[in-house]
């Protein structure tokens, strides 16, 4: 279980990187200039709160995987965690409608995320 929550603070760690470059790979300098000044300044912030979020996901889940799997906290947690990704599954299917390889690809993606967390919260 300890090696699914290093893997799992490995993935989140990707998307750290991922949300980092979000500004270069979505135009955002561009792109949201034709929003309004309060929609331009949530977009980023969302984006750099989501960012930290996950530099906690991934630094809890390599530091303490003992403590994630044994005690009941890091149970609450991973179970935290999980719901977390499978949420974000979901919203994946509802918001960009798995019409596109890329969608289908990132709905897997953020699947895997929740069943590496899943998987050790209720194991026992």
């Amino acid at each position: 279980m300890e090696t699914l929550l290093k893997i799992g603070g490995l993935y989140n760690f990707a998307l750290v990187i991922f949300h980092l470059m979000f500004w270069r790979i979505f135009n955002w300098k561009q792109d949201l200039r034709s929003l309004s000044f309060l929609n331009r300044a949530i977009m980023p912030v969302v984006n750099l709160s989501l960012t930290l979020m996950f530099a906690f996901f991934g630094y809890v889940s390599i530091a303490y995987p003992n403590e994630l799997v044994h005690t009941r906290l890091g149970r609450a947690l991973v179970t935290f965690m999980a719901l977390f990704w499978l949420a974000r599954a979901i919203q994946q299917a509802v918001f960009f409608r798995l019409r596109h390889w890329g969608s289908v690809a990132f709905l897997l993606f953020f699947l895997a995320g929740a069943a590496l967390y899943a998987i050790p919260a209720f194991h026992d």
